[in-house]
C-alpha cells in the first residue's frame, strides 16, 4: 500500500451531518477537491471584500492607528529644510560669482598695462554664474558611489591644486618644445603660494632656474616653483595649500622677464598643471 495515493485522495469525500432541532437530520457528502475549491473561493472573496472596505471606507483609520499630526509636522519640517537648502545654494552661487570676478580683477591689477578692449574687462561687467550641484537624492548618492568604485587608479590618486599665483598665464604647458609647466605673468615681488599641502624637499638657488622651491605632495605628486626673487621657506618645512612660500622674480638664466614658472610632476613625469588646478 502506497503512503500517498492521489487517486485515493481524489475519490475520497467528506460527510456532514447537521444536528439542528428545527431541521430534519440529513447527511451531506462532498468530495475533497470540491471542499478545497470552496475554501479557496471563500478566502479570496473575503480578502477582496476586506481590501475594498479598507480602500473606500474609513475602516483603515480604525485598524491602522497612525498619528497623522506627527506625519504632517515631519512633512512641514522637511519642506522648511528643503527651502533652506535652496536659499543656501543661491547664496553660495552668488559668493562664487563674486570670487570669480575678484580673481579677474586681481589679474588686471597685476599687469602693468592693458588695453581697454581686453576681454577681462567684459568679464568684470557680467555676473559669472557657477552652478552648484545640489545633492540629497538617493540617485545622486548611488551615482557618486559607483563613480568612486569604478574609477581607475589614476583618478583615485588625482590630487587637486590651487593656483600658485594671481596672474595671467602667458605660456602654456608644451612638453614637445621643452616647456614642462605654465608661466604666470606677474610683477616682481608678487606672492607665490603653495598649490597644495606637502613637504619642501628643495629650496635654493640654481643657475638656470634661479631661486626655486620643490614641494613633495601625497600620492606621488611634486610641484615646482621657479625664478623666484625671495624664498620664504626652507627644506623640510611643512606647508599647507595657499601658504605663502616665496616672492616672484626674474632670477636664473632661463628667463626673459618677471614671471613664475610652475610645474607639476606625477610619478616622475610632468603633467599639465591646468588639468589639476581648481578654478
Amino acid at each position: 500500500m502506497k503512503w500517498f495515493d492521489f487517486d485515493s485522495i481524489k475519490n475520497s469525500s467528506l460527510n456532514f451531518t447537521p444536528n439542528l432541532p428545527i431541521l430534519a437530520t440529513k447527511r451531506y457528502k462532498v468530495s475533497l477537491i470540491k471542499a478545497a475549491a470552496y475554501i479557496l473561493l471563500y478566502t479570496l472573496a473575503s480578502w477582496f471584500v476586506l481590501v475594498l472596505l479598507l480602500s473606500i471606507t474609513p475602516l483603515k483609520d480604525v485598524l491602522f492607528v497612525v498619528d497623522n499630526s506627527e506625519l504632517k509636522a515631519q512633512n512641514e519640517r522637511i519642506q522648511k529644510l528643503q527651502g533652506r537648502v535652496v536659499d543656501l545654494t543661491q547664496q553660495l552661487q552668488e559668493i562664487s560669482s563674486v570670487n570669480e570676478r575678484m580673481k579677474y580683477a586681481v589679474k588686471l591689477a597685476q599687469r602693468d598695462t592693458i588695453e581697454p578692449k581686453n576681454p577681462l574687462y567684459d568679464t568684470l561687467r557680467t555676473t559669472i554664474t557657477k552652478k552648484i550641484k545640489i545633492e540629497g537624492s538617493v540617485f545622486n548618492v548611488v551615482v557618486d558611489l559607483f563613480q568612486k568604485l569604478f574609477q581607475n587608479e589614476r583618478e583615485k590618486n588625482r590630487l587637486l591644486f590651487f593656483e600658485p599665483a594671481s596672474g595671467v598665464i602667458i605660456q602654456e604647458f608644451n612638453p614637445a618644445k621643452g616647456h614642462l609647466g605654465i608661466d604666470y605673468g606677474i610683477s616682481k615681488g608678487s606672492p607665490v603660494f603653495a598649490a597644495s599641502g606637502g613637504l619642501i624637499i628643495f629650496a635654493d638657488y640654481t643657475v638656470d632656474s634661479g631661486y626655486m622651491i620643490i614641494i613633495q605632495h601625497s600620492d606621488d605628486y611634486t610641484s615646482v616653483y621657479k625664478h623666484c626673487s625671495t624664498l620664504l621657506k626652507k627644506v623640510r618645512d611643512s606647508v599647507t595649500h595657499g601658504e605663502l612660500i616665496a616672492l616672484s622674480g626674474n632670477s636664473g638664466k632661463n628667463t626673459t622677464g618677471p614671471h613664475l614658472h610652475f610645474e607639476v610632476w606625477y610619478q616622475g613625469k610632468p603633467v599639465n598643471p591646468k588639468s589639476l588646478i581648481i578654478k
